[in-house]
């Protein structure tokens, strides 16, 4: 067998030591063929389950199907979508708009399902924007953006978007923190000044996310997040690093304490507190963007959240010693362990939630931080987990009693007993995991059939394309004792987290055309016969059709240079799987592309005087290429009256 060329990653510096490990993999195969055909999807066949992985920096959701590793769809989300004319049309843009104004991207890592008791129930994904703070709501039925909003007094949404058994709440925390109210503090002071806070957005009826309330907490880095279930349910679960508060040289002045922390959040005791008037209202603009039931984008600017302390509200918050710098923290099925991954620690801690209860109720605290208990590491630990591999980042839970713990400087799985702690297998990963993904996996009833690796560092896995390789997911089945390798597979944009449930419960809910009947776009029509031109002032207004395979109208006179011109493109089939597409010459934004029965907007504003043309974007059939137009583009000034040719007719109207 040919050995692949040893690779040595240098994986930077840790309190000053130079952490480095080698590799040395066979550059053929790595599993039988008996185990491929477990991937192998014939044509014509559908996959077994559809997985949501993150776009990372591309700030998108890629659809998969598992087990094939087939990319089927990207959700536009956070950054606009030239080739859906997400952000790019009227009708969406303002999906974009925050207290920046319009940021058209974002760095999205977290996609979560939305849940009915504790399991995933194929309605709702929610994402988060990790640069400008906000979470989104997807829904699943169309595959579309329906919400987002923004999250204020919080810099690095990370901890985030976590749901509770019943998307009661979205929870999420700031990355890095920052002094609040915000303001001008000098640099070598700044450590003094900062405040950290946990944030809990109402998730549970579309259309209507809104912040319920934040609670203020030490200004630490929050990592990221679980919210409890089962026995735990009514508690949400933050990782913290950098309890030394430095401000500078991180990989340095943050890795020096032995322990951080998880902060356990009681949120049914914080809502009590609220609702009893607890806390104070926090200045901070933010916005919620939603899209309405016409299917247009609407921005609505909100000012002020509730703001409560510990202080406030005894009994809310607690911090449960973890070590060394936990980055994923995980509860298994059952609600009751809780596993934090220590990224520069020796062992995998398992706190036990029965014994951080009667921790609390003896008060056995190693001391108290802003108002909130330390409990005692001993008091709470259930057990730690011995060799875990190098550096473990996230776990995930298989239903059967057995955990999966990414470990990302020795670049495997780990999986391992969660009763006893015992490690029971181990498999390589190619190379240095992030992330892991079990359908389900993070739920109270796990699909435990794979394993997916989001691995960060490709190298020899694929044909290479210059200095930027795709990122490599891998499949492992874990139906039997040991796990096995049964696909790679690449991914676009960085995938961090993942979510997959079984096709089921999507699949027949598909939204397949949208009612042209329905359409309550107020620039939609519903025939031919209603497409026409309309000038007021500068801005003129097409309202335009498309079927196969011929706009309308097709021919344009009375446009003039500086004019605002809006093509309401209204897609008149009715039948699944033919969208169309129009373009036009020196747009400086992207094209449109309508599904059956929709209605979309694009502005263009001619700046030239001549013919210019327009045409369909999207294959609908053998006379695809004979979907054209031309307009007319007259001097600023001129008198060259509205006309438009629709049907063989010219007509218009000033």
């Amino acid at each position: 067998m040919k050995l692949a060329k040893p690779i040595l990653f240098a994986l930077g510096t840790v309190a000053g030591i130079t952490l480095l490990i080698g590799a040395c993999t066979t550059s053929g195969p790595a599993t039988s063929g008996d185990a491929a055909s477990q991937a192998y999807v014939a044509p014509g066949d559908q996959d077994d389950y559809y997985a949501f992985m993150s776009g990372g920096y591309s700030g998108q959701i890629s659809v998969y199907g598992l087990p094939s590793g087939r990319l089927f769809r990207v959700i536009p989300v956070f950054s606009q979508d030239a080739e859906k004319a997400y952000g790019y049309s009227e009708e969406t843009k303002g999906m974009l708009m925050t207290s920046y104004g319009f940021i058209p991207w974002d760095d999205a890592h977290h996609p979560e399902l939305s849940q009915t008791d504790g399991v995933p129930d194929g309605r709702w994904i929610f994402i988060n924007g990790n640069n400008t703070p906000r979470v989104a709501r997807i829904d699943l039925a169309s595959m579309n953006t329906a919400e987002i909003i923004e999250i204020p007094n919080s810099s690095g949404n990370h901890a985030s978007p976590f749901v509770t058994p019943n998307n009661e709440y979205v929870v999420a925390a700031t990355r890095f923190s920052i002094p609040i109210p915000n303001q001008d503090i000098p640099l070598d002071s700044l450590s003094q000044e900062l405040d950290g806070t946990l944030t809990f957005i109402r998730a549970d009826e579309p259309g209507e996310m809104d912040i319920a309330f934040q609670i203020l907490v030490p200004g630490y880095n929050y990592d990221l997040a679980h919210s409890g279930k089962g026995v735990s349910d009514g508690w949400s679960f933050f990782t913290t690093y950098n309890t030394e508060r430095a401000t500078s040289l991180l990989e340095v002045n943050a890795s020096r304490n032995d322990k951080d922390f998880i902060a356990a959040v009681n949120w049914r005791t914080a809502e009590e507190c609220v609702a009893n008037g607890a806390g104070q209202q926090q200045p901070g603009t933010y916005y919620h963007n939603h899209m309405d039931e016409r299917d247009m984008a609407v921005s609505e600017e909100r000012n002020g959240v509730r703001m409560i302390t510990p202080a406030d509200c005894p009994d809310m918050i607690y911090f449960l010693p973890t070590p060394k710098s936990p980055h994923g923290v995980d509860v298994d099925p059952t609600g009751e362990y809780i596993v934090a991954g220590g990224k520069l620690a020796a062992v995998i801690p398992v706190h036990s939630f029965t014994k951080m209860l009667a921790a609390i109720e003896n008060e056995q605290f190693e001391t108290t931080v802003d108002g909130i208990p330390v409990l005692q590491y001993e008091a709470i630990l259930h057990g730690e987990v011995e060799n875990p591999g190098l550096g473990p980042l996230h776990t995930e839970f298989d239903g059967n009693g057995f955990a999966y713990t990414s470990a990302f400087i020795s670049s495997e799985i780990v999986k391992w007993n969660i009763e006893s702690t015992e490690v029971v297998d181990r498999v390589p990963t190619y190379y240095s995991i992030g992330h892991l993904m079990i359908p389900g996996g993070d739920s109270r009833e796990p699909w435990g059939q794979y394993v997916v690796a989001l691995n960060k560092i490709t190298k020899d896995r694929y044909l290479p394309t210059g200095p930027e390789l795709a990122h490599s997911a891998q499949l492992f089945d874990i139906s039997g004792d040991r796990m096995r390798l049964i696909l790679d597979f690449p991914t676009i944009g960085e995938p961090h987290y993942a979510q997959a449930l079984p096709a089921d419960l999507i699949r027949d809910r598909q939204v397949q055309i949208y009612e042209l009947s329905e359409n309550t776009n107020p620039y939609g029509i519903k025939t031919e016969a209603e497409s026409r031109v309309e000038r007021n002032g500068n801005e003129v207004h097409v309202y335009m059709s498309t079927i196969r395979t011929h706009f309308a109208p097709d021919n344009i006179e009375g446009i003039k240079v500086g004019d605002d011109v809006y093509f309401h493109v209204t897609n008149l089939e009715q039948d699944w799987d033919v969208p169309h597409g129009f373009a036009v010459m020196g747009a400086n934004n992207s094209e449109l592309l309508v599904m059956p029965g929709e209605t979309r907007t694009l502005l263009w504003q001619p700046d030239r005087v001549g013919i210019t043309t327009f045409y369909c974007t999207d294959f609908c059939s053998a006379l695809h290429q004979e979907m054209q137009g031309y307009i007319r583009v007259s001097p600023a000034g001129s008198n060259v009256p509205i006309a438009a040719h629709v049907g063989g007719s010219i007509g218009g109207s000033e």
